[in-house]
């Protein structure tokens, strides 16, 4: 085994050691260890990148040396680096991003606890995406869950107090199903590794036993993590969430803690139930009409919301939404659809959090979308970034969210039938919502007025990380094509 080969397991077990390093530290301190710590596991998930994609092949790295059943395994391939690589790229923008607001919304002693928070979010995020083994995946899942309501509330005012109890009871609750689904699980088939899990459920599907426990496994895994992701109609946690915490906070929740959940269903419907048995149970059609309706409730209720990060956060909804539902389409071009809208909406949201901030701050440090009008003249950047995002999410060619929609849509024409009616219905539908809420907020920006306008310079960390997204955003949108067929490729050893 070559040394890059290591890399994930080097990158899960530095995060750790240097999560509690980091709670000793001072703040300045603190916040240099995690910005360093997330910088080294970009370059080491880089690496490890560009080593599966010149390979062309996954491989197991046993942590212990201790083989299946009893070891614990870390699996990595194309499938799971470009999505790690593109996610890490999202942490380092939105802590550099977000730093301004942190540190002043924070309370300096305890800002080295928020720095923690950061690091065990993405060392979640790495667990999740890199684990072979559904007890570990779990165990990741509760650390995700704590540094999350930790992240929600660090303003430590009464709503974002009350925001993060309400993520903890709900996320709690979703945590609580998918270990039942594990533990049953493990029951039927006696493993916990996946691979082994996978060739088990399959003599169980061929011979129909067990059948109904594992309707009921399916069936709690995914309303689990369907929970813990903001799948309407289970998403009543997410405005609270992401509008009343740090903008480091609410991008990296809406980017990376929900991102993880859903890449781990992707895992399980491939690599431990697989796709044959996943349409035999029929879960892919309840995950095709809850994803419909986040798609259009969650852009209906975007355009009743009154604060800008309240819009945002409602337009997460429809956008997990589309996840859903092209994950509901059953068939390999959707969950590759699902991935890349997965990638394409971390590196989106994030950017729209910060940039929202910044217009916010120029506009008198307002939170209401109609304090807006004329933001373009005090703080162009800032604007110039918002309108990115904006028109990627409501699908402006040559950008990554019309990607999404084109191949779902292509996806849904090669079923026919009902998916496709439904999916073109929708992809329409929602499609002018978006543009109906967005258009509106990004126009007035360029509106003037009678008012005055100072220029609001953005701290050089926040300039840096709206530089970095619109790059990061411009490379999935332009160089769309090859990084799909990388994807592809990807999918195809991903079982």
């Amino acid at each position: 085994m070559t040394l890059v080969q290591n890399f994930p397991a080097f990158s899960i077990l530095l995060t750790i050691i240097c999560a509690v390093i980091t709670s000793v530290l001072k703040r300045k301190s603190a916040s240099v260890l995690t910005t360093l710590v997330i910088f080294v596991n970009l370059v080491m998930n880089f690496m490890v990148m560009i080593y599966t994609i010149r390979t062309g092949e996954s491989y197991v790295y046993m942590m212990g040396h201790f083989p299946a059943p009893w070891g614990n395994e870390i699996r990595a391939g194309i499938f799971e680096t470009v999505t790690m690589t593109v996610l890490l790229f999202v942490i380092l923008f939105s802590y550099l991003g977000g730093y301004r607001w942190s540190a002043a919304r924070i309370e300096p002693s305890k800002y080295n606890l928020y720095c923690v928070m950061v690091e065990l979010s993405m060392l979640a995020l790495l667990a999740l995406i890199y684990t072979n083994d559904l007890f570990t995946a779990y165990v990741f899942i509760e650390i995700s869950t704590l540094a999350a309501a930790g992240l929600v509330m660090a303003k430590q005012n009464g709503r974002s107090l009350v925001a993060g109890v309400r993520y903890m009871i709900m996320n709690l609750v979703g945590s609580s199903l998918f270990l039942l689904g594990v533990v049953i699980l493990y029951t039927i088939t006696g493993h916990l590794l996946m691979v082994p899990i996978h060739d088990a459920v399959a003599q169980l599907a061929e011979t129909q036993e067990y059948r109904i426990p594992l309707d009921v496994t399916v069936a709690l895994i995914s309303v689990g993590l369907g929970m813990k992701s903001a799948l309407y109609p289970f998403e009543k946690w997410v405005p609270g969430a992401y509008s009343n915490t740090t903008p480091t906070s609410s991008a990296m929740l809406s980017s990376i803690v929900s991102k993880g959940y859903i890449f781990l269903l992707i895992k399980i419907y491939i690599r431990v139930i697989g796709l044959p048995v996943i349409d035999m149970l029929g879960i892919t059609d309840v995950m095709f009409v809850f994803g419909a309706a986040g798609m259009i409730m969650g852009s209906v209720n975007a355009i009743r919301a009154k604060t800008t990060r309240m819009m945002i956060a409602y337009s997460s909804v429809a956008q997990i939404g589309y996840i859903f539902f092209a994950i509901g389409l059953g068939t390999a071009d959707g969950l590759m659809v699902a991935l890349w809208h997965l990638i394409a909406h971390a590196a989106t949201k994030s950017m729209l959090f910060i940039s929202c901030a910044e217009l916010n701050d120029a506009s008198g440090n307002t939170h209401m979308r109609t304090a807006l009008k004329g933001a373009f003249y005090r703080s162009p950047l800032a604007a110039a970034v918002f309108s990115l995002g904006a028109v990627n999410l409501v699908g402006l060619p040559l950008l990554s969210v019309f990607v999404t929609k084109f191949m779902m849509g292509q996806a849904a024409v090669a079923l026919g039938g009902r998916h496709m009616v439904i999916t073109l219905i929708c992809l329409a539908v929602s499609t002018l919502l978006n543009l109906g809420y967005f258009m509106n907020t990004t126009v007035s920006f360029f509106v003037r007025d009678e008012a005055s306008y100072t220029v609001h310079t953005p701290a050089r960390l926040t300039k840096f990380s709206l530089i970095g997204f619109i790059a990061l955003n411009l490379i999935l949108g332009l160089c769309a094509a090859p990084i799909y067929e990388i994807l592809l490729t990807g999918l195809s050893r991903f079982a």
